[in-house]
């Protein structure tokens, strides 16, 4: 009698036990009593009376769902007004939703890489960015991270249509992408750059307009970007900004958009609500990059290994991800909820706990954060196993 087909996932089951790498879901309370240092909400939004107001509303008027992909019945009003308010505030001609950030990621990628083309990769890109390359028609190369000479090298390779692929913030790290030397680089060679703002709009830019519009690319001809509606504007989505004609190339070829069901009203009058908050108050943007530069300085003053941010993210390595796991979890414990990153999520192989500043933190609640990352790092034994 044959054995189980799945009995390869329990050798894998020990190996990530063994490494200590084990991942658990851990459900949310709705009132948790935690200072939040881990979620994405950079400007803190998600829970905003103005935003969940316009969620409810969203969804009373046009329904729980969308009820079908977007070329069918899931485009409502408030996705074409979340479009055209998007596109200008970020300085692109034209904007298109999708249902996730992910899935923005792996539309751009795949319908902008047909047969014959290079995409060039940096070593550092998101989940997203990577799984775009591995199923677009393309060929990939990956070079070194945030190194425009490795991207102009590549370029340099290949005759006919290339792409170079870049976060504008690196997740992990939260270093910045060299965006105007990579896009001297793309010039040369007349290859598109595609930068991936999830982790810049909202917090870089006049106002947050973003990376690419502090980069002064927003509106270029030969630059598409691709965002997020989860992070900075508390809801949820993705969209791909840039040309007219790459929109409406998506359109009718990403694979993402024609098949997937729309998002759903709700997240779309969340994000557009958001948008319209951040025009009123653009200091939100001004105050996450203060907080997370208050956080790099208070904890590398504790002898902390921090990267600096260029955005809202602030990374702490740790020792071994057993470390990390133990760090994050006497972090919780203390009434403080923080990342944990480690292979594979992390491309260097370092763990890392991962802070996010938000707008909306005190001077006291960060005083506080880094007391208790602080105290955790000291209590923690150093050979701890999970």
């Amino acid at each position: 009698m044959a054995g189980s087909p799945f009995a390869w996932i329990d050798e894998q089951a020990h190996q990530r036990l063994q490494a200590g790498l084990v991942r658990t879901l851990r459900p949310r309370a709705a009132d948790s009593p935690l200072l939040d240092l881990a979620s994405n909400d950079y400007l803190g939004l998600a829970h905003h009376p103005e935003i969940t107001a316009a969620a409810a509303r969203a969804a009373r008027r046009w329904g729980a769902g969308a009820t079908g992909s977007r070329l069918v019945s899931g485009t409502t009003e408030l996705h074409g007004e979340l479009e055209r308010e998007l596109a200008d505030f970020c300085g692109f001609e034209s904007a298109l939703v999708f249902s996730s950030g992910y899935a923005a990621n792996l539309a751009a990628v795949t319908t902008l890489a047909p047969h014959g083309s290079l995409l060039v990769s940096d070593a550092g890109n998101h989940a997203s960015l990577i799984d775009g390359c591995r199923l677009a028609r393309g060929t990939t190369q990956v070079v070194a991270h945030a190194d425009p000479d490795a991207v102009r090298k590549a370029l340099g390779t290949h005759e006919g249509p290339a792409v170079a692929v870049s976060d504008t913030v690196f997740s992990v790290d939260g270093d910045a992408a060299p965006l105007a030397e990579l896009a001297a680089a793309c010039r040369e060679h007349g290859a598109a750059l595609l930068v991936d703002d999830a982790h810049g709009l909202g917090v870089l830019g006049d106002g947050g307009r973003g990376a690419p519009q502090a980069a002064g690319l927003a509106g270029a001809p030969d630059v598409v970007v691709t965002a997020t509606l989860s992070k900075s504007f508390g809801s949820q989505g993705g969209a791909v900004l840039g040309p007219a004609p790459v929109i409406d190339h998506l359109v009718n070829a990403a694979r993402t958009f024609i098949f997937d069901t729309g998002l759903a009203p709700a997240a779309a009058g969340a994000a557009l609500a958001a948008l319209r908050l951040l025009r009123r108050e653009p200091e939100r943007a001004a105050r996450a990059r203060e907080v997370a530069t208050a956080l790099h300085t208070r904890l590398t003053a504790e002898g902390l290994e921090a990267v600096r941010p260029d955005a809202a993210v602030v990374s702490v390595r740790a020792p071994s991800p057993e470390q990390a796991v133990r760090w994050a979890a006497d972090c919780r414990e203390a009434g403080l909820a923080v990342g944990c990153f480690r292979p594979p999520s992390v491309p260097d192989g370092i763990s890392r706990l991962r802070l996010t500043a938000r707008a909306d933190l005190t001077d006291a609640q960060i005083e506080h954060a880094v007391g208790v990352i602080s105290s955790v790092r000291r209590q923690s034994p150093p050979n701890w196993r999970e």
